[in-house]
């Protein structure tokens, strides 16, 4: 099992930035991808940033999210973050890390529990 504990989010002003934090505990050695996903009300988790542990090699699907935001992890590899930089409203979402072996299909690894990143404009 591996346990996920995000932090980091909380209230900015458009132009503002935020760096989230997710603290990787328990079986650490069976994760090879680490990455970030958003929530909307409503709508599905969509991936923003992911990282593969070994390699360290980053994957942003979206080129304008690409610009601002950077996946990042400690070299011990139990720490990931999303440095968020220019944010805007709409990049206002529940903001999820995921962890595990499965770098494809992510709905089968571990989550954690979410931190709320809201923009005002």
């Amino acid at each position: 099992q591996v346990q996920l504990v995000e932090s980091g989010g909380g209230s900015v002003q458009a132009g503002g930035s935020l760096r989230l934090s997710c603290a990787a505990s328990g079986y650490t050695s069976s994760i090879r991808c680490m990455g970030w996903f958003r929530q909307y009300p409503g709508k599905e988790r969509e991936r923003v940033a992911s990282i593969n542990t070994d390699s360290r090699s980053t994957y942003y699907p979206d080129s304008v999210t690409r610009s601002r935001f950077t996946i990042s992890q400690d070299n011990a590899k139990n720490t990931l973050y999303l440095q968020m930089n220019t944010l805007r409203p709409e990049d206002s979402a529940m903001y999820f890390c995921a962890a595990g072996a499965n770098c494809v299909n992510w709905a089968n690894n571990y989550w954690g529990q979410g931190t709320q990143v809201t923009v005002s404009s």
